[in-house]
């Protein structure tokens, strides 16, 4: 995993005049060295891409899917080698990494299908008014333009997927720009998509640091936007480019509600392992992962040592043992800020029950309980293996704290009563209301996104597939209907 790896370039692979490295953040060797792409290279790809939008648009379905079914079968026969990629570039366990080529596998399949179902045409009779006699209107769906994809760290394959599966579903070239930690499971998706017979220029996958990115953000001739990453640098995005059409998926602090209902021991053991799991799962950083415990009085007491017990039983350590549940952060300065958020609440007067320690770029799996208003755990999204648990009276209460944020992408409700489960759709002020459950689930084909500070706009592959294309009628006359 040492060699030097070229970019994609309008569908071939180019080198730049630098290059940078990428390191495993668990033991700091080196995973790659990335060339990086010349600014005359990058108005290739734009050009390319823009030049292409209109034959790219008038591919047949048949061939858009064949080449997503192509890239969903290579990826899945390279699932273990890819996994290793990921492990190694991102610090992510090794089964969590397997478990996302999985689901890049399902995204691919999915985006062929619906590129299959796609744009068949709704039609509707104008007759019903006189001034519509004869007339009737057939409404499709057209590409508004080339997407530039803009994806995270934290699932570096499959969010890429999520930008470039249903682009190339709607017939809409795409420039996929990686974050700069982990391009190199990108890079491999590039290598599956040169394998199909997709038109040159209609995809590049481009390493181009974050720096300069503001000039492809403001070019004219990539009018759609699908990012996913950090709030600040989403909006400054969208409020440079306000007459774009701009996709965010940002942040959370995602809570997991524990109701009253919730109350037997089986019930609590299984809230307790499930919260556990995914407060440290990819290491915390999931925009979904467990934050924040919400839990009833009358089931507090039982349930809060379950949840220490269940945390302090993830097996933390190297990414590749398949016995690993929590490996390290993407760095160690990411590390150092969740330390510094953990110190700043227990300074504060938090109770810390588990966890509190740096190595590195690990942190131990953490609990705080009793954490104050006002300190940035309490209302920041930690991306980090830290959950903090409060006590509340009551169903209106917890609802009330899960809404008390700025976030709002899920939210996860342990309760056994369907009545609940719909008052919690219509008060959580969030994306997704998931019950029995943690807020961390996911299944890629659902609509998916937030409210509030965490995003705008809705991914998964249909409802992405709608994002990057609009309606366009055409009206016939002179029918006899």
């Amino acid at each position: 995993m040492t060699s030097t790896h070229a970019f994609w370039l309008a569908g071939r692979q180019a080198t730049g005049e630098t290059s940078f490295d990428v390191t495993n953040s668990w033991d700091g060797r080196l995973v790659g060295t990335v060339s990086v792409p010349t600014e005359e290279q990058v108005e290739e790809a734009v050009a390319a891409a823009y030049a292409v939008r209109d034959e790219f648009a008038a591919t047949p379905a048949h061939v858009r899917a064949a080449a997503l079914d192509h890239v969903s079968r290579r990826l899945a026969e390279r699932t273990e080698e890819i996994a290793q990629l990921i492990s190694a570039e991102n610090g992510k366990p090794i089964k969590w990494a397997r478990g996302e080529v999985g689901r890049a596998v399902s995204v691919f399949r999915f985006a062929a299908e619906e590129a299959r179902r796609f744009n068949g045409g709704d039609a509707q009779r104008l007759d019903t008014d006189a001034g519509g006699t004869g007339r009737l209107a057939l409404t499709r769906r057209v590409p508004r333009g080339v997407v530039l994809g803009i994806a995270p760290f934290n699932f570096p394959l499959n969010l890429s997927a999520h930008k470039v599966a249903p682009a190339i579903a709607v017939g809409a070239p795409i420039i996929l720009k990686p974050a700069p930690a982990t391009p190199i499971s990108s890079l491999v998706l590039g290598e599956l998509l040169a394998e199909t017979d997709l038109p040159a220029g209609s995809w590049s996958v481009l390493t181009v640091p974050n720096e300069r990115m503001p000039a492809l953000v403001q070019d004219e001739r990539l009018p759609v936007i699908s990012f996913t990453g950090s709030g600040p640098v989403g909006y400054a995005i969208m409020d440079s480019v306000p007459r774009k059409h701009t996709t965010l998926e940002l942040g959370g602090n995602g809570a997991a509600v524990v109701l009253a209902d919730w109350s037997s021991e089986a019930d609590l053991d299984w809230a307790a392992s499930r919260i556990a799991t995914f407060s440290n799962y990819q290491g915390g950083q999931s925009c979904i992962s467990v934050q924040r415990v919400i839990a009833d009085a009358s089931v507090y007491d039982r349930l809060l040592p379950k949840i220490v017990a269940a945390v302090e039983a993830q097996v933390t350590g190297d990414p590749s043992d398949a016995a690993t549940d929590v490996g390290p952060l993407v760095s160690e300065d990411a590390a150092r800020r969740v330390e510094s958020w953990v110190d700043e609440a227990v300074a504060a007067g938090a109770a810390l029950l588990a966890g509190g320690k740096r190595d590195g770029a690990t942190y131990a799996p953490t609990v705080l309980a009793d954490v104050p208003a006002g300190t940035t755990i309490s209302c920041e999204e930690v991306f980090g293996p830290v959950l903090t648990v409060t006590r509340v009276d009551g169903e209106e209460a917890a609802f009330a704290a899960v809404n008390d944020s700025k976030y709002g992408l899920q939210a996860g409700v342990f309760t056994h009563d369907v009545r609940t489960a719909f008052r919690a759709h219509r008060a959580l002020e969030v994306g997704g209301v998931i019950v029995g459950d943690v807020p961390s689930y996911r299944a890629d084909q659902m609509p998916y996104g937030g409210a509030k500070q965490s995003g705008v706009g809705r991914e998964g592959v249909a409802y992405a597939m709608d994002d990057y294309t609009y309606e366009r009628v055409l009206v016939l006359t002179g029918l006899a209907l």
